[in-house]
């Protein structure tokens, strides 16, 4: 069975809300999992825009989600560390947490690529982090992801 992954925000290949992009609130959207492999003991979710004019531009790491945990709520803070143990990474703007969608103007329609990945183990061996370590950390721990792609454009 096939992990089942979705945002109460938007659909699959849908156009992410304003309210989620720098263009709004800027506020990190919701989401919903079930179905994980067995064997799951945290989550990490990630966000890159591969059609960034200087390649993949990475909005969004958050990782050592507990496995009991199968929801994040609209509009995390913007901290390193939650009371569960949840963490989030350094994005690509230099900040903590969410950064939602923010394509140059006139640049076209970008794809952004929300990615639940069930991972074999509690917790990543990282300190302070950025989305790339993340990414790099998770791999040998990957049991399965699966994604949503949001659309924006400016």
């Amino acid at each position: 069975m096939d992990m089942m992954f979705t945002s109460p925000a938007f659909d699959n290949d849908a156009f992410v809300p304003r309210r989620h992009t720098c263009g709004g609130e800027d506020v990190s959207p919701p989401f919903k999992w079930q179905d994980a492999p067995e064997g799951t003991k945290s989550f990490a979710l990630t966000c890159h825009d591969p059609d960034a004019p200087g390649g993949t531009f990475f909005h969004w790491a958050i990782f050592d989600i507990p496995s009991s945990q199968l929801q994040l709520a609209e509009r995390l803070p913007r901290t390193e560390a939650f009371a569960d143990g949840t963490r989030q990474a350094l994005n690509d703007f230099g900040r903590i947490g969410y950064a939602g969608p923010c394509p140059p103007k006139g640049h076209g329609i970008h794809h952004y690529h929300f990615r639940l990945f069930a991972l074999d183990v509690d917790h990543l061996d990282l300190d302070e982090a950025d989305c790339r370590q993340v990414v790099a950390a998770l791999q040998p721990h990957v049991l399965a992801f699966t994604e949503i792609v949001g659309r924006f454009q400016r």
